[in-house]
């Protein structure tokens, strides 16, 4: 079957002086974000088709991978309770569900009742995804929402739990969080408009025919969004205004959510905090004074007057507070591995001990105002994912649970090893690796590596039972903390956008090329995968250095950043200014991002095999980024290895979804993977 090609057809723009030709422009549909250009939808269908038949001679070893992957799946599983109230609250799987199940029973036992059944929801869905849900304060309602193709504009219900009938519908436009009132009368929700921003808070009265009033609109600046939440002890609403650098915080007490909103402290360009409240004291943390965070502390009476609590600190970068009734909790990192602090309020300050090497740990679920027993979870590449309880009285670390392997899984036969290496400009990037024992770093090897690299999003060494179909066929698993994320503190973040965008391309580059030489795998024996915005990385590290890798995975990529910063109406674009920089008020930052956009850079040399998804109903990247790539790829590059592309026509960002469907695309991508390295089995 030969591979289709797109027609070209003539469109330009100029800005800056600059012409720049776009013949696959045609593929934006432009009636989007309905999506019925005759000519497009043939389009994405021959690709697909194209796609099936050459997967197909993989179809065995697909097949064989996803029975794996299940069989690491426990079809049983359910969480650890957590405690809210008079109730104690988990999910659980039944055998071969695709969805969870919510359920609660009174705390210290009797009997179970259903809050929610995803897998009743999802009925005759070919997409189903749960967002937010919140129990009322009287545990007598719950609020959820739902997507049911993809495109991330979530449908509100409320419940009745004791009848498991829906009372009412709230909205069909909202995103993020929902929070209650302190009476179960009332919900606060983010409305997102027809552009896809989250603009509006508003406030839901149980049994309303009437619009909801607005809380809070964002009316002085078109890239921020609006998000709702509650403080710990759950006395106040906090809506947090903001965009990648900069945010804005006001309060709102859940026992009269008729009252005006307070500010914590007017917006500043480049200081982005964020709140918690006890009693009558607020504890911010905040990079006003330091690029790796402060915690502060201020009254309610004057909110905007910070006195400092923990001081910043070079080496040690603050992620997050939590204030329960009796210490506070500091999330954070030291060196790039995850650190948890216990504050109390004479000063005394615990860190919970981890002892491994390289591992993540975070705070887990924690409901209450106080949590005598903090919830923790906790992993590393050769550690299943683990939940412990924090005994704060006696320093016990309890274990709940362990993530369970049924097929099996023998962690002595895996090892697992942090490396650092040194970049183009000097700076030294960490990669955590792992592998099944046995494999030598003799240069005869092969290896997968991934990053993500992009909005101060960690890759932390955590536990995948999926990759064990990989080191089990001999290939070892890298990710590589390159800048863009802030592995390394925030400053590590910002040295990977705007103007030191590229940084985050030549770091993978450069750890791909230090892992060669250290024997960790044989030239040209590297694959690679990422997704969204690590997507792009996938298209800018093949423009740079396509000699070095086997295969490459992107997923869902961001390739045509230089139309999209140009485009304000898309969903996200003027938000996304703060990281990549606004191309229409800046010739400098159109000539950067066009040097190394995707899309842009498509060039004729040899390309690896490359994988491609999309998702038709995707806001964050849009279909036709990958679309025009791939049409540009096949167009131009001069060799014959595979190039695939296939859209999800019923899905969004992530893909399909139920835990099932979404195993199949990682058994299909690893079997792409295996097959161009030549594994069979």
């Amino acid at each position: 079957m030969q591979p289709p090609i797109a027609a070209t057809r003539p469109h330009s723009f100029t800005h800056h002086g600059i012409t720049v030709e776009d013949p696959y422009h045609w593929l934006k549909d432009q009636s989007y974000p309905t999506v019925d250009d005759p000519d497009v939808l043939a389009y994405l269908k021959a690709e697909k088709a194209y796609f099936e038949a050459q997967m197909a001679p993989t179809a065995a070893l697909k097949d064989r991978i996803y029975e794996e992957l299940k069989g690491r799946v426990k079809q049983d599983d359910a969480s650890v309770p957590v405690a809210d109230g008079a109730f104690e609250y988990w999910w659980q799987f039944k055998p071969d569900d695709q969805y969870r199940t919510w359920m609660r029973r009174p705390k210290g036992g009797g009997p179970e009742q259903m809050v929610l059944s995803e897998p009743e929801l999802a009925k005759g869905l070919n997409y189903f995804r749960l967002g937010a849900q919140a129990i009322s304060p009287d545990g007598k309602l719950v609020a959820y929402a739902t997507d049911s193709d993809g495109s991330e504009r979530f449908t509100i219900r409320i419940r009745d739990i004791a009848t498991g009938k829906d009372i009412e519908t709230v909205t069909k436009v909202s995103v993020g969080a929902v929070a209650w009132s302190a009476d179960s009368r009332a919900l606060m929700w983010t409305e997102v408009n027809e552009n896809w921003r989250r603009i509006k808070a508003r406030l839901h009265l149980l049994g309303q025919t009437s619009e909801d009033r607005v809380v809070y609109e964002e009316t002085e600046d078109k890239g921020f969004g609006v998000s709702v939440g509650h403080s710990q002890d759950g006395r106040w609403f906090i809506i947090t205004t903001s965009d990648h650098a900069t945010s804005e915080v006001r309060l709102l007490p859940t026992a009269t959510p008729a009252a005006d909103p307070i500010l914590v402290k007017r917006r500043q360009a480049g200081v982005t905090y964020d709140v918690d409240v006890r009693g009558q004291s607020l504890f911010i943390r905040s990079n006003d004074t330091h690029v790796n965070f402060r915690v502060a502390t201020a009254s309610l009476a004057t909110p905007g007057e910070w006195t400092t609590l923990i001081a910043e600190s070079d080496r040690d970068y603050i992620t997050g507070i939590a204030a329960f009734s009796s210490y506070l909790a500091v999330q954070g990192r030291r060196d790039g591995l995850d650190r948890i602090v216990l504050r109390r309020d004479d000063g005394r300050e615990t860190e919970i001990p981890f002892s491994e090497a390289a591992y993540t740990a975070s705070i887990g679920s924690n409901l209450e105002p106080d949590a005598p027993l903090l919830r923790l979870s906790y992993a590393s590449m050769v550690t299943p994912a683990t939940v412990y309880d924090y005994d704060v009285k006696t320093g016990q670390l309890i274990t709940r649970k362990v993530q369970q392997v049924p097929s099996g899984y023998d962690a002595s036969q895996y090892e697992s090893q942090r490396l650092w290496i040194n970049a183009r400009d000097g700076v030294k990037v960490p990669v955590a690796i792992v592998y099944r024992k046995g494999f030598k770093p003799d240069g005869s090897g092969r290896l997968h590596l991934y990053a993500y690299g992009a909005y101060g999003i960690p890759t932390m060494p955590s536990f995948s039972a999926n990759r064990l179909s990989l080191l089990d066929r001999g290939v070892a698993f890298a990710i590589a903390q390159i800048r863009g994320g802030d592995d390394l503190g925030y400053q590590w973040y910002l040295d990977g956008k705007l103007k030191k965008r590229t940084n985050t391309f030549n770091d993978f580059v450069d750890a791909a090329r230090g892992l060669v030489q250290a024997g960790w795998a044989a030239p040209g024996q590297i694959s690679a995968s990422g997704g969204s915005a690590g997507g792009e990385l996938m298209g800018a590290v093949v423009n740079q250095a396509p000699e070095l890798f086997r295969a490459v995975v992107a997923h869902v990529p961001f390739v045509d950043v230089l139309n999209t910063m140009l485009d304000e109406s898309l969903p996200l674009t003027p938000g996304e200014w703060p990281e990549w920089g606004n191309p229409i008020t800046s010739r400098a930052d159109f000539e950067y991002i066009r040097s190394y956009s995707p899309y842009d850079q498509v060039r004729p040399q040899a390309y690896p095999p490359l994988m491609v998804t999309a998702g038709l109903n995707d806001p964050r990247v849009t279909y036709w980024e990958p679309a025009k790539w791939v049409a540009k790829l096949r167009a131009t590059k001069t060799d014959s290895n595979p190039l695939i592309f296939k859209t999800n026509m019923g899905a969004g960002h992530g893909g399909k979804s139920g835990r099932f469907a979404a195993l199949e695309e990682l058994a299909e991508e690893y079997a792409f993977i295996l097959n161009q390295f030549g594994i069979a089995n």
